[in-house]
Formats: C-alpha cells, structure tokens, sequence
C-alpha cells in the first residue's frame, strides 16, 4: 500500500492516500476478470433491489403455498408432479417440494436477505476494527499489549461453534417465552453475532499498519509541528489506510453471506417465512435424490455471488496497490 507523507506539507494539509473513485473504477475496468466479477455484482444488487417490483410483474410471492393450495402442481410426498422441479410457464424454477412455493421469488427475496445481514454486519465491523486498530495501534504501550492479549483470547475461541451456541442464546434473551420472534429480531441477532468476532482481524491489521505509519517522518513533522492526537489519527494516519479498509469490507461482504448461509443451513440462522438461501439448500439437500433441481438454484447463486464479491475483492486490492502489474 502507498504511504503518502506530508513532511513538506503544512499540518492541516494531506493528499488522499487512495485513489478518487473515478480512478478505482478506471483500473478495475483494465482488468477482465474484475469487470465481469462487477457487472455480476452489480446484477445481484439490483435485483435485491427490484424483488418486489420482478415479483410484482411475475405474479408470484414467496410466501404463498402455489403447490398446495392449487390441485395438480405437488404429487405424493410433495414433490413437483412436472418434470424437472416444476419449471413451467408459470413456475420458471419450479416450485418448492412440500409447501410448494415458488423458487424464483424466494430467490430473489432470499438475496435480499443475504445482502442485508452481509453489509449490515461489514458496516458494524469494519466501523470497530477502525476504532480500535488505529487507537490501539497510534497509542501503543500498556493498551497495544492488552489489545494483543484479549486478541489471541477471542481468536482462540471456535468462531463457528460460538456462532452456533449464541444465536439462540440471544434470541432467548431478547424475546420471553411463548412470544413469536419477530423478523427483524432474527436480523439483529445474526448482525449481532457477527460483529462480535468478525471486527478481530481488521483491527490486528490495522494495529501493525499504525504502529508502522506513527513513526514515519510524515507523522513526526506533524507532531513536531504541534498537531492535536485527533488530527494526526483523522488527517494523517486514516488516509493512508482507506484502501486497506475498502478492500477489507468488499472481502468481508460474501464471507457474511456465506457464514449467515452456513447457519440457516443447520437451523440458527434465519427461520420461516423469511426467504433464505441457506435454508433452500438444507431443504434442498433433503430431497436431493427426489428433486435435485431445487437445491440446484440457490446453490449456483450462492457460488456465483460469493464468488464474484471475492473476485471484486481481489480487483479492488489489485487497483489500490500501484505496484501491481497492469
């Protein structure tokens, strides 16, 4: 990552250490592999965005039992009687086994859902791994080794199954018993339990960026010039970082998407009615042998959003690091 030091500079002056957001898009647009990871991106936003209104044109909802309450859709054991899954004209992915719902607006709905937990979450952690990286790091001393201490003490903990014990942990706690869970309870509990670890490695980064930047010449000069605590962290040290911190939140986006995917898939994430990815393919794994389309298609949008975010990802660190080869 470039430094950009402001030694010769007056204190309150300091260039930005990324590039203008015209410029990132300028090198992403150089490299294939990150337009085309952009361009899906972009697709899976912006039909998170239209669900309702593609719903709306469709004729379908996610919620409505189509299989159930219309004769001659669902056969014995509540599998599709049309081949494939169901896909007709009027189903174009089918319909699910069982409640015989349809696929396509749950998927749609189901990105939604993925998308706000994911950027939720980001926003939360990304926001303390800032605070308490370049506070820890800037300050160093007694708080840098605590930090360092309580770091590999969180780190030690099995994130996944903490992950599975919390979520109803919480949940218990935050609706009394014999009360339905409203939906944005499951949201916030997932956001909640995310944010608990996931600020961890961004701020350990962050910290050793710092301790690194606070000694530079550029630092000094502006100490030596009188500059407040607050001006060095916001004016000299922040901008020097902003491309760590971009490239860090479009990495952590689809791993939220995936661990949230992970545990709706063993019963701790997201429940009924609240379209998921997750839970199609727990479902979808369950009828496999029977019905291998239903878990088809939202194990391919799984795979094609993660995928494309961690290509994203990659261009973006590519496109911020001038040293690499254009």
């Amino acid at each position: 990552m470039a430094v950009v030091e402001t030694a010769a500079e007056p204190a309150g002056a300091t260039r930005p250490a990324a590039p203008a957001p015209q410029g990132l898009l300028r090198r992403i647009r150089r490299d294939r592999v990150g337009t085309a990871a952009l361009a899906v991106v972009l697709l899976f936003l912006l039909l998170a965005l239209a669900a309702p209104l593609i719903a709306a044109l469709y004729g379908r909802n996610p919620v409505e039992h189509y299989g159930q309450n219309t004769p001659g859709l669902l056969g014995d054991g509540g599998l599709p009687i049309a081949p494939n899954g169901g896909i007709s004209g009027d189903f174009w992915f089918g319909l699910e086994p069982g409640l015989g719902r349809d696929v396509l607006t749950q998927l749609l709905y189901g990105i939604r859902t993925s998308l706000l937990i994911a950027f939720a979450a980001a926003t939360v952690t990304t926001t303390l791994g800032v605070l308490a990286g370049v506070a820890v790091g800037y300050l160093g001393g007694i708080t840098d080794r605590l930090f360092g201490f309580l770091s590999n003490v969180l780190l030690a903990f099995p994130t996944l199954l903490l992950l599975l014990a919390l979520s109803p942990v919480i949940q218990s706690r935050l609706v009394g018993p014999g009360r339905a869970e409203p939906e944005w309870m499951q949201f916030l509990v997932l956001i909640l339990v995310f944010s608990a670890f996931g600020w961890i490695p961004l701020a350990l980064s962050l910290r050793a960026s710092v301790r690194s930047l606070r000694e530079r010449d550029f630092v000094q000069s502006a100490r030596a010039l009188g500059a407040s605590g607050f001006h060095i962290v916001f004016r000299e040290l922040l901008p020097n970082v902003r491309a760590q911190l971009l490239v860090h939140a479009t990495m952590a986006v689809p791993t939220f998407v995936a661990t949230e995917a992970v545990l709706s898939f063993l019963g701790v994430g997201i429940n009924e009615p609240v379209p998921d990815w997750g839970r199609m393919i727990a479902r979808g794994s369950e009828v496999f042998q029977a019905d291998p389309t239903y878990m088809f298609f939202p194990g391919v949008a799984l795979l094609l959003f993660v995928l494309a975010f961690n290509l994203l990802g990659d261009a973006v660190r590519d496109a911020l690091d001038p040293r690499a080869t254009r």
